[in-house]
C-alpha cells in the first residue's frame, strides 16, 4: 500500500511539472484584465482600460460620457483614448454634478466596457473667524508673549555660560585619560 501512494504522489508531481511550461508560455494577452476602471476627482472623470490592444488609424479607441438623458454612444461627450498597448486612458473635465455612464469602444469596434459614475458637487469651505490672543506673538522680543526683565535674562545667560564651560571641561578631561 505505501508504494502505491508514493507512485500516486510522484505521478501528480510529474504531471504538474509537465504542465508548468504550458502555463508559462500561454498568451499573456489572455491574462490581461479586461474591462474599464472609472474614477472621479472633483469635476474630472477619467477612465483606464487595457482592453484595446491594437491601434487603427492612429487611435486606440474612443470613450463616451453619457448623461442620464442620453442613450447611445454617439450622443455622449467623446474623447479619443491615449496610451500604449498595455494601458489606455481618457478624461473629461468640467463635468457638472450628476450620474453618468462611461462607455469605451476600441478602434476595432469591440466594446471594452460600460460603467456608471456619480459626480458630486465640489465642497466649498467657508473660513470661520476665530478669536485670537490679545497680544499675539511679539516679533521684536524673540517671539515671546511675555516681556522678561533684565535680571531674568542675565540669570539665563549665566546658566547657559556655565553649561558651556562644564561641557568643555568634561570633553578636555575625557580626551586625556591619564590626567586626574
Amino acid at each position: 500500500m505505501p508504494n502505491s501512494r508514493r507512485l500516486f504522489r510522484s505521478g501528480l508531481t510529474v504531471a504538474a511539472a509537465a504542465a508548468l511550461p504550458l502555463v508559462l508560455t500561454a498568451d499573456p494577452a489572455a491574462a490581461r484584465v479586461q474591462g474599464i476602471s472609472v474614477s472621479t476627482v472633483g469635476t474630472t472623470v477619467s477612465v483606464v482600460t487595457s482592453a484595446c490592444t491594437t491601434q487603427t488609424n492612429g487611435t486606440w479607441g474612443t470613450g463616451s460620457l453619457l448623461s442620464s438623458g442620453q442613450t447611445s454612444f454617439a450622443q455622449g461627450r467623446q474623447v479619443a483614448l491615449s496610451g500604449t498597448s498595455v494601458s489606455q486612458s481618457a478624461a473629461w473635465s468640467n463635468v457638472s454634478p450628476g450620474t453618468y455612464t462611461v462607455i469605451v469602444t476600441c478602434a476595432n469596434g469591440t466594446t471594452a466596457g460600460t460603467q456608471s459614475v456619480i459626480v458630486s458637487a465640489p465642497v466649498t469651505r467657508t473660513p470661520t473667524p476665530t478669536a485670537s490672543a490679545s497680544r499675539g506673538v511679539m516679533g521684536g522680543s524673540g517671539g515671546s508673549v511675555r516681556d522678561y526683565g533684565t535680571l531674568t535674562l542675565a540669570a539665563g545667560g549665566t546658566l547657559v555660560g556655565a553649561g558651556v564651560i562644564a561641557a568643555a571641561w568634561f570633553l578636555r578631561r575625557r580626551s586625556k585619560p591619564y590626567r586626574l
